[in-house]
């Protein structure tokens, strides 16, 4: 519970059920509370368990949303560019690359970028990275793409790109439009995101319905985002991610997930499915998302593998982190 001006006040997040055990030697040692919400392709909800109307933060997990956003606005890239903008990428060299040729298209390099300096996501590329005495840089942050794409949209639009990150910048309300467009819902609590870019709150609900309608759209901005993903998934995310994996293992799904351990997904059907984690580990992301479209009948080896990570003792698997079955029953998908 929460204390705030001498009341009680109950967190959303004390009604998430059980979401993910982890099981070491056959006694669940933690668990991880969260949510879930299933859309009908309609955009109605299907099944939910946890604070499934709360505000949240989507995250990363809005990016996709906020390139339908950008394209409403004028950005002309399609394809890997446009997945890139898209992307919460892992740093290695064709994201790198890529990011310099949407920059350039407007004779701009990197210092435009108004992100923080980072090292690449990606372990290999880290590590090379740092022994070639490479410093951190705004291009191998994560966010690279999604803010070239919004310099990239601001010149179009003939609009001053200095200040492209304020909330009140034309580029951002039309990202915002696009929002509450796509989640039918107004979003709210603008905040900071980690890249410095604008972020607002809208339920979990409103999140898998968003995706579902970009994973199902035949034309418009939507159907031009939700092809780049699919046509090139490496540049949403990394060789080495989950995410590629899962997009690679269930043809036409959408997948994204962002930080605090949010996962969305969009199947080709118009269904939507949207995850948070209550206490924000993102190893408890992978493993929920596999259980759940386990539930709604998909079958893969890699929805196997990645629905039982494993808790090792020794070097040796003792147990597995899994989905919790009695809080998967209750969706009754």
């Amino acid at each position: 519970m929460i204390k705030a001006y001498g009341q009680v006040v109950v967190s959303p997040f004390e009604s998430d059920p059980v979401l993910v055990e982890v099981v070491r030697n056959g006694f669940v040692e933690s668990v991880h509370r969260g949510r879930v919400a299933i859309t009908n392709p309609d955009g109605s909800l299907a099944c939910s368990v946890g604070a499934d109307f709360a505000p949240m933060y989507p995250r990363s997990a809005n990016k996709p949303l906020q390139a339908v956003g950008m394209l409403r606005a004028g950005l002309d890239l399609d394809g890997e560019l446009l997945a890139l903008v898209c992307a919460s990428h892992s740093g290695e060299s064709f994201h790198l690359e890529g990011v310099r040729r949407i920059l350039a298209m407007s004779g701009l390099d990197e210092s435009a970028l108004q992100m923080p300096a980072e090292w690449p996501l990606d372990q290999q590329a880290r590590e090379d990275a740092i022994r070639g005495g490479v410093a951190k840089s705004s291009l191998a942050m994560n966010c690279s793409g999604k803010h070239a794409g919004m310099i990239r949209t601001t010149i179009l639009a003939d609009r001053d790109i200095a200040n492209y990150r304020d909330p009140d910048h034309p580029i951002q309300l039309a990202i915002l439009q696009a929002i509450d467009d796509l989640a039918h819902e107004q979003a709210t609590n603008l905040a900071v995101d980690g890249c410095g870019a604008p972020l607002y709150a809208i339920s979990l609900y409103a999140l898998a319905r968003a995706f579902g309608h970009i994973a199902s759209a035949s034309d418009g901005a939507e159907q031009r985002v939700a092809t780049a993903i699919r046509s090139h998934p490496e540049y949403v995310s990394g060789t080495g991610r989950d995410e590629l994996e899962l997009q690679r293992a269930i043809p036409g799904l959408l997948a994204k997930a962002g930080a605090e351990s949010v996962y969305a997904v969009g199947l080709e059907d118009g269904r939507g499915v949207a995850i948070k984690i209550s206490d924000g580990n993102p190893r408890a992301r992978p493993v929920a998302m596999a259980g759940v479209l386990q539930r709604l009948g998909f079958d893969h080896e890699t929805l196997d593998d990645q629905a039982s990570a494993p808790v090792l003792g020794a070097g040796e698997q003792v147990g597995e982190i899994r989905p919790c079955k009695e809080t998967l029953a209750e969706l009754g998908a």
